[in-house]
């Protein structure tokens, strides 16, 4: 099956499967990361789907679905690991990560955080942090959708990268279109801000591009979802906190609020996520420390008076 539907469906020879599946997994492409394995079997999926329904056609010349013979690597769900002090340790010593999803503690959160203070883009990974927005849903956040004054923000639209490419769509699933709580903190950096991003409008004058947008450039564009991937790290670096994704601040958040003793429901809608199983069970022992301080301080309520 040839790029963009050029070649009419039939039987596919072994070796053009193989390149089915190498197109697939699109090994690294202009410094871009490589497709992860649970995304190479979301498109395995959809193609076969798609065949699937073509072999049903009779004015089609497709006589088996050669996406059932594309094998691919298992994609398991990957569990957050949290930096701990020893696994901190350990990377100095070796430079090796332990896991592929690696988040920090709430101190090392916090460092990055207060690193992060004097960038424009602070306000944007405050709220990540936070409040556990997907970058994209960061990056695409209209000022029409963010509601200061009742402290909420919807989430309906969002800025995906697609090579190096970007696209404005819907979130990915119907629980991902969802309006999301600030807290007074985060609300309060975002009037910040809305009042920086005010006066570089007005620096800008007639060169200023009204996209509408929450996080913007010096001009009023969208940001470059890479771009703002690549400052994350820098202040990463610069504060010398061990190697974690940007995608690792939404892990983070949804770890502590379950750490924090949040109804697993409330923090499941918050994120988007489509069932409160897959919330508990990939985020709700990352921190253990956290929750058991959690735990004390409820139960502290109902101490008796010494």
């Amino acid at each position: 099956m040839g790029e963009g539907g050029r070649q009419p469906p039939g039987p596919l020879p072994p070796p053009d499967r193989q390149e089915l599946r190498r197109r697939i997994q699109r090994a690294w492409v202009w410094g871009l990361r490589t497709v992860g394995a649970a995304t190479q079997h979301r498109v395995r999926a959809t193609l076969r789907s798609a065949l699937n329904t073509a072999l049903r056609r009779p004015d089609l010349p497709l006589s088996l679905n050669p996406a059932v013979h594309v094998h691919l690597p298992s994609a398991p769900r990957t569990r957050p690991l949290v930096w701990t002090p020893e696994r901190v340790a350990q990377w100095k010593w070796s430079g090796r990560v332990l896991c592929q999803v690696m988040v920090w503690t709430p101190e090392q959160t916090r460092a990055f955080l207060r690193r992060a203070r004097g960038h424009r883009l602070y306000a944007l990974f405050h709220l990540i942090a936070m409040k556990g927005l997907r970058r994209g849903e960061a990056v695409g956040l209209p000022w029409t959708e963010t509601h200061l004054a009742e402290g909420t923000i919807d989430i309906r639209i969002q800025i995906v990268q697609l090579g190096w490419e970007t696209i404005t769509t819907t979130p990915k699933s119907l629980a991902g279109q969802r309006t999301v709580t600030l807290d007074d903190g985060t609300t309060r950096v975002l009037r910040a801000w809305r009042r920086q991003q005010a006066a570089e409008r007005l620096r800008a004058g007639a060169d200023w591009q009204d996209s509408g947008l929450v996080f913007t450039d010096e001009q009023g564009q969208a940001l470059h979802p890479a771009w703002v991937t690549d400052q994350f790290h820098r202040i990463a670096s610069w504060e010398g906190l061990p190697p974690i994704g940007l995608h690792g601040l939404r892990h983070g958040a949804a770890s502590m609020m379950l750490a924090a003793g949040v109804d697993v429901k409330v923090v499941s809608a918050e994120l988007g996520h489509a069932t409160t199983h897959f919330t508990q069970d990939t985020y709700q022992h990352v921190y253990p420390d956290v929750a058991k301080a959690a735990a004390a301080a409820t139960a502290a309520l109902l101490d008796p008076a010494e």
